[in-house]
């Protein structure tokens, strides 16, 4: 089980004590468009994979090297991020696994799509699962080709801010987090 930062984490930890799984993060960050951060050009995920949504890039006049730009700043963010959350612990080996990629919502798909492509070519998985609360009808019929299943509770054609379908969608601190990873290693004897 992998939950994506940080809302992911969350959900995921709920469903790795259900089902006794380990857990860990797999490394994704939004790639905002100038001036807006929640409107994503593109994302980044572990090990440099880096996924465009050109239909924004283009709308926004987006270079390329503009993109290359944005998408470093957040790989090293990433990686720093990744650092902090791990606390040391090595990133779970998922060499031939199913894996379980959770998010706590799936709007435009870029950081979904750089989590299984980064699942895929850099950690190995046999096979990519990605679970969602909610997701947006398109994005889940796009994605649904790159994955080995798509698990959703609620999809909607007109899903709006993934926040809509939170009666609490505070921001998930970096601190609660960790403590998630934590308690999730020492109950699988990881620590």
């Amino acid at each position: 089980m992998v939950g994506m930062p940080r809302g992911g984490v969350v959900v995921a930890a709920e469903v790795a004590r259900m089902l006794d799984a380990p857990l860990d993060v797999i490394g994704v960050r939004k790639v905002g468009v100038p001036l807006d951060e929640e409107l994503a050009v593109a994302a980044v995920g572990e090990g440099g994979i880096v996924v465009v949504n050109h239909d924004i890039a283009d709308a926004f006049h987006i270079v390329p090297e503009q993109l290359e730009e944005l998408a470093q700043v957040k790989i090293a963010e990433l990686e720093q991020l990744l650092a902090r959350l791990r606390r040391g612990r090595p990133a779970l080996d998922l060499r031939g696994r199913t894996v379980i990629a959770v998010d706590d919502g799936l709007a435009t798909g870029a950081t979904a799509r750089a989590a299984v492509q980064s699942l895929r070519t850099r950690k190995e998985a046999a096979k990519v699962v990605l679970a969602v609360p909610v997701a947006a009808t398109q994005t889940e019929q796009q994605l649904a080709s790159e994955v080995d299943d798509l698990v959703k509770v609620v999809s909607s054609s007109n899903l709006g801010a993934i926040g809509w379908w939170y009666e609490d969608f505070a921001p998930v601190r970096e601190e609660e987090v960790v403590q998630l990873l934590d308690e999730a290693a020492r109950r699988i004897g990881q620590e």
